[in-house]
């Protein structure tokens, strides 16, 4: 099963009381990278999220914005020390009256911004029910995103499986020339040292046994068998149960490793071209891993 790092998450949530927004988008990355926008009331979540974030996502460059906003009745959130107020303007008018000032107006506010007069509530934290109805909104934002992964890992698989198909195909297509690349290579062997040397001087045997050790240098049954293999446990892995990109990232460099190795044994045009094309669609298949989780 392919599951793409990319994803996007909307939950929202609203009642009497307040207003709940969550978003969630993720990007790829090859580690773990989150981004956490949130308002000061819900400061104390924030551990709580970057863990749940990290258990259910896993990697990727994650997003994650909460806004939440109270309706209904507002509540003040500061109050005033009313004597301690006006015992500081009683004695700022005294002094106005000392320098006769031409009037009282700024007096109020000096009066009002004197120390200790505005008095906070305290922190303002929110109620169990309401941090409650939050987590149900982010972890829904959650699981629409994982679901968004898979539905885009899906699409992800299939193109990758039909880059894996088209290989096979390639290399289905050198093993039909492989036959007669051998004995091209034989021929043109021959051919060529008979022009190079009077035919007459020749060893036939050694020379036979010359080309049969060239032949072997130039053999890539292994290199087929191998990628065969390689092919085949590609699929496997990805129609397991878990996404693995890192594995799957490993196993096409074995496979480009042995592409390589058949394109420089080749010796053949034809087999070459065949080559060109292994090598594209791996190429297709490594920049579609680099989304997958």
């Amino acid at each position: 099963m392919i599951t793409s790092m990319t994803g996007f998450g909307l939950s929202t949530f609203s009642d009497e009381n307040s207003a709940v927004t969550v978003e969630v988008k993720s990007l790829n990355s090859k580690f773990q990278d989150f981004s956490l926008r949130l308002p000061k009331i819900l400061g104390d979540m924030e551990l709580e999220w970057r863990n749940l974030l990290g258990e259910k996502l896993e990697r990727g460059k994650v997003s994650f914005v909460v806004e939440y906003a109270k309706q209904g009745k507002a509540d003040i959130k500061q109050s005033y020390n009313r004597e301690l107020f006006v015992a500081y303007y009683n004695e700022l008018k005294k002094l106005a009256d000392v320098v006769i000032a031409p009037s009282y107006d700024q007096i109020f506010q000096l009066a009002l911004n004197s120390p200790d007069v505005i008095q906070s509530n305290g922190r303002e934290e929110l109620a169990p029910s309401e941090k409650e109805k939050i987590r149900k909104a982010v972890l829904e934002a959650i699981d629409k995103c994982n679901q968004f992964r898979l539905d885009e890992g899906k699409t992800l698989g299939e193109k990758i499986e039909t880059n894996i198909k088209s290989i096979l195909e390639m290399l289905g297509e050198v093993e039909k020339l492989y036959p007669a690349r051998v004995e091209k290579i034989r021929a043109r062997l021959k051919n060529g040292v008979s022009e190079f040397l009077n035919s007459e001087a020749i060893d036939k045997n050694r020379l036979e046994q010359e080309i049969i050790f060239y032949i072997e240098k130039l053999d890539i049954n292994e290199e087929r068998v191998r990628l065969k293999s390689h092919l085949d446990y590609f699929l496997s892995v990805m129609k397991s149960k878990e996404s693995n990109g890192k594995k799957l990232g490993f196993i096409s460099q074995e496979i480009g490793r042995e592409i390589n190795t058949i394109g420089s044994k080749a010796n053949d045009a034809d087999m070459q071209k065949l080559v060109v094309v292994m090598k594209e669609e791996l190429e297709k298949i490594k920049e579609q891993l680099n989304n997958v989780l």
